[in-house]
């Protein structure tokens, strides 16, 4: 894979792919629209962050590149890519139990704090990594 040249675009499959973790500045797009929504994403080498509608969606630390990201009431999936193992962020239910799968292995479920963000690493060094974090229980 490589990273998002266009910074943010939408597939055809119904799922969307950006970032850019190689860029040296940080490089903004606005009002990107994508099923009704309005997406906006900010991305470089240092961090990726995606919103949707104004709402959290996703941040790496640093920087990375997310391909096929689909979101929905179960739990959200994607690819990442980056130069470095990422802490990663992404905008669930709150209080909500999930349980997260890189690479096809659990790490284990984990709760939602009340402001539904999870957060998880995921060693990546050039290498991508497919993420799946679906919902187990509701608090």
């Amino acid at each position: 894979m490589a990273v998002i040249k266009e910074i943010l675009r939408t597939n055809e499959d119904g799922s969307i792919s950006f970032g850019n973790y190689e860029l040296e500045e940080k490089t903004k797009l606005s009002d990107h629209p994508f099923r009704g929504d309005m997406y906006k994403v900010k991305t470089f080498r240092e961090i990726t962050k995606l919103e949707r509608n104004e709402m959290f969606v996703y941040e790496s630390v640093p920087g990375t590149a997310v391909f096929d990201l689909l979101q929905d009431e179960n739990g959200i999936s994607f690819c990442v890519e980056g130069n470095a193992d990422a802490q990663i962020t992404v905008g669930l239910k709150a209080e909500t139990e999930y349980e997260v799968m890189i690479d096809g292995d659990s790490t284990g479920t984990m709760t939602t704090n009340l402001g539904g963000k999870l957060s998880f690493s995921v060693e990546l060094e050039k290498k991508d990594s497919k993420v799946e974090v679906v919902i187990r229980r509701v608090g």
